[in-house]
Formats: structure tokens, sequence, C-alpha cells
């Protein structure tokens, strides 16, 4: 697996890492998943999540991804890394949404976004309670312009401190307007230190839209982590791809997420891809794109906000 460092100042990280945001609850915006989770009870799901990190590590899969808002992520994640040790595993998480799905397929929201201090101060401690000084990087989850956090001295001020304590503050940027969100954040500083030195953004090859400023985040020393990479199933083999993607997955002996995992990976400022698999299959076919080489140029992209219209339509599954 080939490695790269989590920013300027970051830790090496494995180049594909493993998002949790499909296992870590039953319901979520991606498709198939009463064939590819036929028991998404607790148990079920944890013992999922539990063979889905044995797998990614035994590929050499060094980073996880995961969100107070994923449903028990961080617990089922915590309970794998207290079992099975694994120095050498780099981790994740988000705060700003709170999970409110009550483990049910039907709930009236799966999720809610508070940017506080007070959401803040609680995920931290929830985080904390679980995952310890595993946690490596902390990041606001879905960061946008209209985001409260930018006027809020005393949030940025805790933040800061965080960032004093060694864990790295980053942000995940979501919506059509990501690259105006990310400028807005580059030059932010909290007693003349920069706050955050990592990013993870939505591109894939119908949204690439946030390149450049992910190119500038990089520029700056920021690790760049990429997230739906394969459009929440869009660039699956059971989610209608575009008939170029397939015909390229075909040439080269692979399936389309391979190749939407391996442009991903081309891209010179992005220091992990996220696999969202959740079946082993699914992340054989995932770390394919390790395998591909140079792809020539893909004209496959949307217009960002048909995109993203298309993105909040999707219904929870």
């Amino acid at each position: 697996m080939p490695a790269a460092t989590l920013g300027a100042q970051g830790p090496v990280v494995s180049r594909i890492g493993l998002g949790l945001a499909a296992l870590g609850r039953p319901a979520y915006i991606t498709s198939g998943r009463a064939e590819d989770l036929p028991d998404r009870s607790v148990v079920g799901m944890r013992t999922r999540t539990f063979s889905m990190l044995d797998a990614a590590y035994a590929a050499g899969v060094k980073y996880v991804d995961a969100a107070r808002s994923y449903g028990r992520a961080e617990e089922f994640l915590a309970g794998w890394l207290a079992e099975r040790g694994h120095p050498d595993v780099i981790v994740g998480s988000k705060w700003g949404y709170r999970y409110t799905g009550d483990w049910r397929l039907d709930a009236p929201a799966q999720e809610v976004k508070e940017h506080s201090l007070a959401m803040f101060t609680t995920q931290l401690a929830q985080t904390r309670a679980l995952l310890g000084d595993r946690l490596t990087l902390y990041q606001v989850h879905s960061l946008t312009l209209d985001s409260p956090l930018f006027t809020d001295p005393a949030l940025l001020a805790a933040l800061s401190r965080l960032r004093a304590e060694g864990v790295l503050i980053g942000l995940s940027a979501t919506g059509p307007h990501q690259a105006d969100t990310i400028r807005r954040a580059l030059p932010l500083t909290v007693d003349g230190q920069p706050l955050f030195t990592a990013t993870e953004v939505t591109w894939n090859l119908l949204e690439p839209s946030v390149g450049p400023a992910a190119a500038e985040a990089a520029a700056a020393g920021w690790g760049v982590l990429v997230k739906e990479v394969v459009a929440n199933g869009r660039l699956t083999p059971d989610g209608g791809p575009p008939a170029p993607l397939t015909a390229l997955a075909a040439a080269h002996g692979v399936t389309e997420d391979a190749i939407a995992l391996a442009a991903a990976l081309a891209q010179p400022w992005a220091s992990v891809v996220l696999s969202g698999a959740v079946t082993p299959a699914q992340l054989d076919e995932n770390l394919a794109a390790l395998t591909v080489g140079q792809l020539p140029a893909l004209s496959l992209a949307e217009a960002p906000d048909a995109y993203w219209a298309e993105r909040a339509a999707r219904p929870w599954h």
C-alpha cells in the first residue's frame, strides 16, 4: 500500500483509507444496503465493521475515518482497536452533527447539524471517552460558508487549544461551494497560528469542482482527504455508471469504482482517498485502483448545483 504524509507536519498514512459512514449506522444514502448488509442490528453492524477493519488492515489500509454522527462508528472502531491494538492505525473523526436516527430506518431525521461551542465541547468529550489518545485528526463536519464557526471566537479558541494538545484540526467540506469554504478557512489563524491543517473534500469524476481549492490547501501544507469518490454508489457497477467509465474499466480489467478511486489517487493534491466499502468484495474492487496506472482524461463532470441537488434527493435506505 502506498503511503503519504497527512499534510506537511502530519503522520504517515496509507493512500487509501476506510470510511465508516456506511458501517456505523443502519441507514445511509447509498443504494443496495439491504443486499450488502442483510443484518443491520447493532450486533450485526458491529460484526461487519470489525470484519471490514480486519480486511482493510490486512491490505495495508492504515487510516480510518469516523464521525460523531456516524451512529456507533466511533464505538465500533474503539472496540476494534482495543481488541486488535494496531498502534500504526491513524484515526480521524468529526464533530458538528449529532446522530438522531436512533437505529431506525424510518427516523424523521438521521442527523442534526450544529456548529457551536456547546456541541464541540460535548462531542469532543464523547469522542475522547471512546478513542482517547488514538484521535489524531478532528474535523469540523461539513463546514460551509454560513457556519457560525467563522465568527465565534470562543469556539475558535477551543479548537486552537485542542490543536495545542497535538490533535490536527481539519474541516470536511460539502455542497457546490466547497471551494469557497476552503478558501475562507485557509487564512484563518488563532493567536497568530493557522487553525486548520487538513480538509476532507467531496471530489469524484462527476463533481471535480473542488480540485483547484484542494490544490491550494495542499500547497499551504494541509492534508487533503477525498470522500464520496464513487458518488454514493453512482460510480459503481450497480449504480448506472456512465458508459465511458464502464468501457474504461473493462479495458483495465477492473470495476468502475476502481477507476473512480484511481482517478482520485492521481490528483497530486490528494493525501488519502477514502473507500466506503461495506463488503469485502467491494473493498477488493476499490483496492484494485492501485493497479490501474495512468488514466486518460474523462469528461464526466456534471454542473455542481445539479450534482448536489441529486445527492440531496437521495433517500436514506
